[in-house]
């Protein structure tokens, strides 16, 4: 089969592996649409994948063409997402509830061959099964929702709240989305690139605007997500959290990304800083919002481009062009 492989730091091409086989709990997907994200940048630079080569791609949806012998649940011809988690589920964390911390944390496209490819090996535990007016390539969504919703479920957000967000790329946009389905009082959100901007009014943002200073709450707000992974953006935003609010690192950042912080100013106006990595039990409560309408996938869809240009649509998504982009095998 066809399929995008990262080979080295730096280094992406087309080639031809070895057709996938099922294991007794696993099916085999015929890839819809992969989605990218900044994961595949980080994962291209050699920083998350423990050992290259890779096939990547961890936001995917397809149809189901073949099953292991141990599997029920699915038939061929199911058409289902995909959560790429793969947890040991033995270690002091997975045994906390804490997966996502997994000390052998895991991923299907990240650390195991992805969606960036005609086909792609699941375990059927985490195949979910799509109803029948959502369509298959748009379901490559649901993966950063799933993760937009674990976002959310850190951040603990209360009716009323006023909301700033770094970045309108996909992630900000979808957080956005939830922003308002969760009560806030205000919505706001900060990019540099007028055009993704547009979209972040588009979808009913309060305020938008380049810079924090641009808009008016001069107390802060009461929960400030950074969606960009970019120093900058990090640094300003933990000076514009409101007393009691809370800061969100949400984006990801290069390894070697920095901030300072102020330790007083953080105990004397009891702010909290946090994080969230990935999916944590939000995967089947994305798929439901999704399939809800909580998003609209033509709004978030820019580029649906062709598997053989892979690289092409990496450096796309690289140079901050469009929304999600999606690769069709």
């Amino acid at each position: 089969m066809k399929a995008a492989l990262v080979e080295a730091p730096g280094k992406v091409s087309l080639t031809t592996v070895p057709d996938p086989a099922p294991g007794p709990r696993q099916v085999v997907v015929d890839v819809a649409a992969c989605g990218l994200c900044g994961t595949d940048l980080h994962i291209l630079q050699g920083e998350f994948a423990p050992t290259l080569p890779v096939v990547p791609g961890h936001e995917f949806a397809g149809e189901v063409v073949g099953v292991g012998n141990e599997v029920t649940e699915l038939a061929v011809g199911d058409r289902v997402a995909v959560d790429p988690s793969l947890y040991c589920y033995e270690c002091r964390y997975c045994r906390a509830g804490h997966n996502n911390l997994c000390d052998r944390w895991a991923a299907i496209g990240v650390t195991t061959a992805g969606g960036a490819a005609e086909y792609a090996v699941a375990p059927v535990a985490n195949c979910v099964k799509l109803p029948d007016h959502v369509r298959t390539q748009d379901a490559a969504l649901i993966e950063p929702l799933s993760c937009a919703v674990r976002g959310y479920d850190v951040l603990r957000s209360s009716l009323g709240s006023h909301v700033l967000i770094y970045g309108s790329g996909t992630m900000g946009l979808m957080m956005l989305e939830l922003a308002k389905r969760t009560g806030a009082a205000s919505v706001d959100v900060l990019d540099l690139n007028p055009a993704r901007l547009a979209t972040a009014k588009q979808l009913g943002c309060t305020g938008a605007a380049a810079r924090a200073e641009e808009l008016d709450r001069p107390q802060g707000w009461d929960l400030v997500i950074d969606a960009t992974g970019n120093a900058a953006a990090i640094q300003d935003g933990l000076g514009r959290v409101a007393k009691a609010g809370t800061f969100l690192q949400f984006g990801v950042a290069d390894y070697a990304t920095t901030a300072t912080i102020d330790p007083y100013r953080i105990y004397n106006q009891e702010i909290t800083i946090t994080g969230s990595m990935a999916v944590l039990h939000s995967y089947e409560r994305a798929a439901e919002l999704f399939a809800a309408g909580v998003l609209d996938p033509d709004v978030f869809v820019s580029d649906r481009m062709p598997l053989a240009d892979y690289p092409a649509a990496l450096d796309r998504f690289a140079a901050g062009q469009g929304r999600k982009i999606l690769v069709v095998p």
